[in-house]
């Protein structure tokens, strides 16, 4: 399998929430224009709006690393105004350059292989 999925959870500052909505709508506006192998992006919020699960899927590695490549600044952006997030799991059977491209970002991340599915 050489899918790879990946799941994230920020926290949102107090009072930042619609300007948070409106740095999502971007990024998706942004996903939806350069990604061609980005295949689920969800984001989730929280009932007291104070953080947001990413959830995204990707092709393989090279998705990943052409997401981020094309997302770099606005992903950089956001982190600025928000926080990285605190909690990164990456799944899947992924290439060591974006393992270390998500580490170089100061992100302590979670790995799991892929086992088995359907």
């Amino acid at each position: 399998m050489s899918k790879i999925q990946v799941s994230a959870k920020i926290k949102i500052p107090r009072g930042k929430i619609i300007e948070f909505k409106e740095a999502a709508a971007d990024y998706f506006k942004q996903v939806k224009e350069k990604d061609t192998g980005t295949l689920q992006a969800d984001w989730f919020l929280s009932s007291d709006g104070t953080e947001c699960e990413i959830r995204e899927a990707y092709e393989d590695s090279e998705a990943v690393l052409k997401h981020q490549s094309n997302l770099r600044d606005l992903i950089m952006t956001i982190f600025g105004k928000f926080g990285t997030p605190y909690e990164v799991t990456i799944y899947g059977n992924h290439s060591t350059e974006v393992l270390e491209n998500a580490r170089a970002g100061g992100l302590d991340v979670k790995l799991f292989s892929y086992l088995t599915g359907l």
